[in-house]
């Protein structure tokens, strides 16, 4: 039974020590490589960190040395925080602040930004921790005072009062869902994937393991060609890229770029997307021009560890219509409850409630919010059992599939009706000539508002809206953009849109 995520790794090296593991534009490490850096970064850390199971902060960059920095995090019998160093200074602050950790780790490509830390903090140069000589014995000796339970990671998102929330995700579920993920989605060694995920993000999480379990390889694409979308089909064709596990927001992206097409992908098998809701018009574009691929689409907070449904897409979806994201990962359940955690009926639209071995052991040094997300299921009265609330708003379909809806704030009462605001964002992005929009509610002034980039003019949108939707259902108020902004994941920063319409509207 494997109790440590540092065992694929350990397992693949003995397996496959000379096949290419992790690659950049600039470095790369075959799975000995990997661990032998690990091994030596471990005995480093360790020595460092005066203890076991203490947050490690790292640094990241889109490289191979970055999972090296992870890996040898685990060995030393911590567990990684993985930080982007693009992030603002204060918000960065605010993170370290609740880590108080016993050192940070920093690349040559970050030394700047690290160093405005040094004078609260202890700065490491990743290369510094490489230069030590592994101990053996005494990563061994570490690895026994770890428990599956305890942490392999720690990753922060943004709280809805904007302060940075630090989830804990422990190996035993990162082992049960990647174990569940290759299985599921049929990951192998012969798979070939092209990461987009930054590794501050928890999408990335299945690009990682994925690979130091299955023994694949997974090339690091740089951020530039995100930018560049044929200059990104190139990259994929270019590897050999036979799996993509990104963020819907980067498959959107190339399906609105006019770039698909233009590039022939033979090697690529396997498209998984999740983070945002997948529009069956990006997911058409792809599949008129590749019509083999097989599509997946995954939904799950970081909470959950990863995702905690799955759909693989088996039939043919109109552009207005919403793609389902299906049925639940093995050992995780999900309930459908209303505000009160009772079962709705079938049929009815609930919040999506998760338990399972996934579920995150709570908010780092936040018990209280911890609390108010991860409660005990009243539908049990045998024994406490942990469920976490997702504040998401789904409901089950005839043929058992779950079909998001909305956050639990995108359900309105507007002109006497009930309205989801994810259906009339569904229905908006369905339309020609708009790339992406999102949809929100002025509630000062009973307005539902659209924001969207595309070239269709609103008076043309809004006419081809008119079929879609009922009237009581209409944007009241639409506003274009040249392009909508992103944080940090990648996802559209909602929180960005919101506060600049409703200052606009003050001022």
């Amino acid at each position: 039974m494997m109790l440590n995520v540092i065992e694929y790794l350990e397992t693949t090296a003995k397996k496959k020590p000379d096949k290419l593991a992790f690659a950049d534009d600039k470095n790369g490490f075959t799975f000995s490589q990997l661990l032998e850096n690990a091994q030596r970064i471990g005995t480093a850390a360790a020595e460092l960190a005066g203890g076991c199971n203490r947050p490690i902060p790292v640094l990241v960059e889109r490289s191979a040395d970055t999972i090296a920095a992870f890996m040898g995090v685990i060995l030393s019998g911590n567990y990684y925080v993985p930080l982007d160093s693009k992030m603002p200074e204060k918000r960065l602050r605010r993170i370290l602040e609740q880590l108080d950790p016993p050192f940070i780790i920093s690349q040559p490509e970050n030394e700047k930004k690290a160093a405005g830390f040094a004078e609260f903090y202890d700065i490491i140069s990743l290369n510094q921790l490489k230069e030590k000589a592994a101990e053996a014995d005494m990563l061994k000796k570490l690895r026994e005072r770890v428990l599956d339970i305890d942490p392999a990671y720690l990753i922060f998102t943004s709280g809805s009062t904007g302060e940075p929330k630090g989830i804990v995700i422990s190996h035993r579920s990162v082992i049960d869902f990647v174990d569940w993920m290759a299985q599921e989605c049929d990951i192998s060694s012969d798979d070939v994937m092209a990461n987009q995920a930054p590794f501050s993000f928890d999408l990335s999480v299945k690009d990682i393991y994925l690979t130091l379990k299955c023994g694949g390889t997974c090339h690091i694409l740089a951020k530039k060609y995100f930018m560049l979308p044929k200059m990104l089909l190139e990259q994929i064709a270019e590897k050999k890229a036979t799996a993509l596990i990104w963020a819907t927001s980067a498959f959107n992206l190339a399906a609105n770029s006019g770039a698909l097409g233009t590039v022939d992908m033979p090697y690529l098998k396997k498209i998984i997307v999740g983070g945002e809701a997948l529009r069956a018009k990006q997911l058409n574009i792809w599949r008129k021009f590749l019509p083999e691929v097989k599509y997946t689409n995954l939904y799950g907070p970081t909470e959950v560890t990863v995702d905690c449904t799955y759909y693989h897409i088996n039939r043919q979806f109109n552009d207005d219509e919403i793609i389902p994201i299906g049925y639940p990962c093995r050992n995780k359940e999900i309930l459908l409850l209303d505000n009160e955690l009772r079962p709705v009926a079938a049929g009815q639209p609930g919040e999506i409630c998760v338990r399972g071995i996934g579920l995150a052991q709570g908010y780092y040094g936040n018990p209280e919010k911890t609390a108010q997300a991860f409660v005990i299921n009243p539908n049990n009265p045998a024994y406490p059992q942990r469920i976490y609330r997702t504040g998401d708003i789904a409901y089950q379909n005839e043929e058992g599939l779950l079909i998001y809806l909305s956050r639990e704030d995108g359900q309105i009462k507007h002109m006497g009706y009930r309205i989801e605001l994810g259906e009339v964002e569904n229905a908006v992005n369905s339309l020609e000539g708009v790339a992406s929009a999102i949809v929100f509610f002025d509630d000062k002034k009973d307005k539902i508002v659209c924001i969207y980039e595309g070239d269709a003019s609103w008076e043309k949108f809004a006419a081809e809206l008119r079929k879609i939707l009922p009237k009581y259902m209409m944007p009241n108020v639409f506003k274009h953009m040249e392009r909508l902004p992103v944080n940090l994941n990648g996802k559209i920063d909602r929180p960005q849109l919101k506060e600049g319409y409703f200052n606009e509207k003050s001022n």
